[in-house]
């Protein structure tokens, strides 16, 4: 979707900002940019809308170079968030949300509908909201509303520029759930600038780790804290290798023993006493059987929450088997027992002790 082939990018005064930059960023990703400052992280984003042009190389989207593109069409078909929301004090949120489709001249009655369906995605309610003002609402409020203004016309690509670094730490949580949340239902193509590590691993599909204008490691957030590939990796990962932040499908166990097919339940195949996960012919989930009755408001868990977050939920209810899933599809268990045993290796490793 979005390619850095040998970018560079020297400024006038002799800056080296890039060098021999190169990045592949597949179509729907969330690519997470993040590194010292002064990395060159900003002046990657940057460059994806042609705000800062490159010294050398080429970029391409959708594989054509951003160059052979009207500057215009390209930037009309790229949204962006920047730390500074920028929302137009005089206009009303709908008129706000409106800027981009107007220009690309959407009939009244798509623009309205639009706007109502992006207000209810983010949670702020169309009857409250459209024809308030900027002032009229809180910073994290405001926040969303810059969010779903970049979304407006139907973007292909979203650039995020340390959207949420001005926000108190309540409100900077709660949107990098929304966005999470958001991202996987609307699966653009997001490069999200941070220069805060925690909400690099929290949001990214892949992070981008930068030092002096170069990539030093582009890896999952699993494999960035579990297998930094340098020392400077490493360091500036820091303590994050704690257990509590690892993902559960390092932890999940493959627990074929409670796994019955969708095709054995329909047959009445079933043990009546125990938790048992019900799986279809390609893996997808189904629902759970528990003491032979079959259960399907069953607390599910995505492949890539911490742990730390899956023992909060763990905390509020009694199940004694958690399905884990990633894309809707059955990857493997999580039980109290496979935690206890996953943090007795951690802990062994950390003192030297061998299992």
């Amino acid at each position: 979707m979005i390619e850095f082939r040998d970018v560079k990018k020297t400024y006038p005064d002799g800056t080296k900002a890039l060098s021999d930059f190169s990045l592949q960023i597949n179509e729907g990703e969330l690519v997470t940019l993040i590194g010292p400052s002064g990395c060159g992280k900003t002046t990657t984003m940057k460059m994806i809308n042609r705000l800062i042009e490159p010294t050398a190389g080429t970029i391409y989207i959708s594989g054509t170079d951003i160059n052979d593109y009207n500057i215009h069409e390209l930037r009309w078909n790229i949204g962006y968030v920047l730390q500074q929301i920028a929302l137009f004090p005089h206009m009303t949120i709908e008129e706000n949300i409106a800027v981009v489709p107007e220009m690309k001249k959407w009939k009244r009655k798509e623009i309205r509908e639009r706007s109502e369906e992006l207000l209810d995605m983010v949670g702020l309610d169309p009857s409250t909201y459209m024809h308030r003002r900027p002032s009229e609402l809180s910073g994290g409020e405001q926040q969303r509303v810059g969010v779903i203004r970049a979304l407006a016309a139907d973007p292909d690509i979203i650039l995020m520029d340390e959207p949420f670094s001005a926000l108190d730490p309540i409100s900077r949580e709660q949107l990098q759930y929304d966005i999470k949340k958001l991202h996987q239902e609307i699966r653009k193509t997001i490069v999200f600038v941070t220069h805060d590590i925690d909400e690099a691993l929290a949001l990214g599909d892949k992070v981008c780790l930068m030092k002096e204008g170069r990539v030093i490691q582009v890896d999952t957030p699993q494999q960035l804290v579990l297998n930094p590939e340098t020392k400077f990796v490493k360091d500036f990962i820091g303590e994050r290798k704690s257990p509590w932040q690892t993902a559960i499908d390092v932890i999940a166990g493959e627990a074929e023993s409670c796994v019955i097919t969708k095709a054995a339940y329909d047959e009445g195949n079933y043990p009546t006493q125990g938790t048992f996960i019900i799986k279809d012919k390609d893996d997808k989930f189904v629902s759970a059987l528990v003491n032979g009755q079959q259960v399907d408001d069953f607390t599910v868990f995505k492949n890539d929450i911490p742990l730390y977050k899956a023992v909060d939920e763990l905390q509020k209810s009694h199940q004694q088997v958690y399905p884990v899933l990633k894309n809707d599809r059955f990857v493997g268990t999580l039980t109290y027992r496979d935690i206890i045993s996953y943090l007795r290796r951690e802990t062994a490793a950390k003192d030297g002790v061998i299992q």
